[in-house]
């Protein structure tokens, strides 16, 4: 019996449907009936109720769900248990924030596969809240994330950088005192939702400036190259490995008072990769060291 089987199975029990299984696992929705169909001829059971339009998990099925996942989690590490080495895991699924995936991911990624040419990567872009939830219903093995406010006891959270907010201009300004170039510039601000939009209005709040709102976005990407462009300045944290488009921007300090961003991953405690997910903070360190940003000690909360 195939060990794909069971992943497939354990998609659809967290998914919720065959549509959201299939782009889990990378297959077609039909490829996923069949896998199903042909897990149920196997073990000789029905795990599904077909009588409406959608497969739902039955009784037996959702009883099964929780024997795979011992399966899968026996299966993915083999290899650690007889050799401490993952070489052998064939793939892993990460979220990072949009922030990390021009600059810092790519680079750490390439020492990742150096170490495991073999090595699939899934990686899953999203905003820190939304890819906490994903690691806490297994969506994603691990996650690039801004720091929490809450850590469950059934996570980890290791955090590896520090990247202090800093004034955001173009090149074509030349005014160095920040609290003028805040008064006198069109101001561009992160989304309320975000934790980088709620440290810059924190900080705006306590400094007393007021600012000229031009527009607001949801990407520190889309910032950054509006910015460039010399639409706006914005508020952000100094990349510690920068993009491109980040690197040619002017990065002013805010003073002592300025607040800082903690990167870190997460994970589940009872994570089978976690052998693997200590390589790739491994990984990240490394590249942030490489480009002279701040780190930290690899402390779990």
């Amino acid at each position: 019996m195939s060990i794909t089987l069971f992943k497939t199975l354990i998609a659809v029990a967290e998914e919720g449907s065959f549509n959201a299984a299939a782009d889990r696992v990378c297959v077609t929705h039909a490829a996923v009936g069949q896998q199903m169909k042909r897990l149920e001829e196997t073990l000789g059971v029905a795990l599904f109720d077909r009588s409406q339009k959608s497969p739902r998990l039955n009784q037996l099925g959702r009883a099964m769900v929780p024997k795979a996942k011992e399966v899968v989690a026996a299966y993915e590490t083999i290899l650690d248990d007889l050799t401490g080495d993952p070489r052998l895991i064939g793939d892993i699924v990460l979220g990072a924030v949009p922030s990390t995936l021009r600059g810092l991911v790519p680079k750490a990624m390439k020492g990742l596969i150096g170490q495991y040419p073999d090595l699939r990567i899934r990686l899953v872009p999203g905003l820190s809240p939304t890819l906490q939830e994903m690691v806490e219903t297994g969506t994603v093995d691990a996650a690039l994330v801004s720091a929490p406010s809450r850590t469950p006891a059934t996570m980890t959270w290791t955090p590896f950088a520090v990247e202090k907010l800093v004034l955001l201009t173009s090149v074509e300004v030349t005014e160095t005192d920040p609290e003028r170039i805040l008064s006198a510039r069109p101001f561009i601000r992160h989304s309320a939702l975000s934790a980088i939009g709620v440290m810059a209005e924190d900080w705006l709040a306590r400094s007393r400036l007021k600012v000229r709102d031009m527009m607001e976005m949801s990407s520190l990407d889309t910032i950054a190259s509006m910015v460039a462009h010399d639409l706006g300045v914005s508020i952000g944290p100094d990349f510690c490995v920068p993009d491109p488009i980040f690197g040619s921007l002017r990065k002013l300090s805010l003073g002592p008072t300025a607040p800082s961003r903690t990167l870190g991953v997460l994970s589940r405690a009872d994570c089978s990769k976690y052998r693997l997910v200590e390589r790739f903070l491994d990984e990240l360190t490394r590249t942030v060291a490489a480009h002279g940003g701040h780190t930290v000690s690899k402390e779990i909360a």
